[in-house]
């Protein structure tokens, strides 16, 4: 099953802190253009995480423009890559990086969509997707190995079963017909 165009969408943050996200998708030149914001209140502190990530026509990411604002101020950081797994943060090569495809807001519920459409998994499937994680606090960017594995689609909907080691976290996502994620157990649920 493929995706359909993504349209406007927000997610309520849960459970780890409290919050909400929307994103906005565009077509450009060969790819798609995702911008949005996530704002949110955890362990006492505040933060606003904005984005603007571009992605290629398998959805591989190509860039991703981050600020970063809390109490202790103001950040920005530029992630570039060339499609094969060699990055760029803030114009220095990132060799930790290496073989990473995807950009992982830790603020971002939308992010997770990018390995579901890159990936293409069928039923029973599985494959690693190490990501560029990039913390919504300080902008620091690690590397953040995790898996899928397509489980059984329930209706129109696809279902996969996540995993980041690191965390000690595994949950079941569940996507919609375009992709996008509609519960994030623990982390966020689509509210439009």
């Amino acid at each position: 099953m493929t995706f359909t165009a993504p349209p406007t969408t927000a997610w309520r943050h849960l459970d780890a802190r409290d919050g909400f996200e929307v994103t906005y998708f565009r077509y450009s030149g060969d790819g798609l253009l995702s911008e949005g914001c996530t704002t949110a209140v955890e362990e006492g502190e505040t933060w606003i995480v904005g984005y603007s990530i571009e992605l290629d026509a398998s959805w591989t990411t190509r860039s991703a423009r981050i600020t970063g604002r809390s109490a202790s101020g103001t950040r920005h950081t530029v992630l570039e890559t060339d499609g094969a797994g060699h990055w760029r943060v803030d114009g220095t090569p990132a060799p930790h990086l290496d073989g990473c495809l995807d950009v992982d807001l830790e603020s971002s519920a939308m992010t997770n969509a990018l390995p579901a459409h890159r990936m293409g998994l069928r039923v029973g499937e599985r494959s690693a997707a190490p990501a560029a994680y990039v913390r919504a606090t300080d902008l620091t960017v690690e590397r953040l190995d995790q898996d899928y594995v397509r489980v059984a689609d329930e209706g129109t909907r696809q279902r996969y079963d996540y995993s980041a080691p690191v965390f000690d976290f595994a949950c079941r996502l569940v996507y919609d017909e375009s992709g996008l994620v509609l519960d994030y157990p623990g982390i966020a649920v689509r509210t439009a």
